[in-house]
């Protein structure tokens, strides 16, 4: 099967958020959906003019994980300055959603949330070295700590 322009226009759907200004055959013979009712703040590319008619929302950019998240966005998709602080946000966006469970008097399963159960049942010998690397930083990083003081 060739993999053409032609052969997506016959999926229902295809292009439904093309510019009005250059339609697809697709695109017209659909109605476009409404555009969803912000209520919380969307990043949103610096690619693309408009946000998609529907857009999944969950909670705003906060913190320092959303600070990340707002610098991000400032750059292309293209660059490395786009992805890694996003990444970086999800990990301290972790850290966080603990703190709040925390502080909230709730004390989180982190064992059950990250799998360890199932990682120590199916992979036991690198469950184990990575065990065993964590601890051995953490007891370097604590012994720095202690000794600068």
């Amino acid at each position: 099967m060739k993999n053409s322009k032609e052969s997506y226009k016959t999926i229902k759907g295809w292009a439904i958020d093309a510019k009005d200004e250059n339609p697809t055959p697709v695109a017209m013979s659909e109605e476009r959906p409404s555009q969803e009712i912000l209520r919380i703040e969307v990043l949103k590319s610096n690619e693309r003019a408009e946000l998609p008619a529907v857009i999944g929302q969950t909670i705003p950019p906060q913190g320092i994980s959303g600070q990340l998240r707002k610098f991000a966005f400032r750059y292309s998709e293209s660059q490395y300055r786009h992805w890694l602080p996003l990444l970086l946000a999800d990990r301290i966006n972790e850290i966080e959603g603990i703190w709040d469970d925390l502080k909230k008097g709730k004390c989180p399963n982190i064992a059950a949330e990250r799998g360890w159960k199932a990682r120590w049942k199916y992979d036991r010998k690198r469950t184990l070295l990575k065990l065993a690397g964590v601890t051995a930083i953490s007891l370097l990083a604590v012994r720095f700590c202690l000794k600068k003081h």
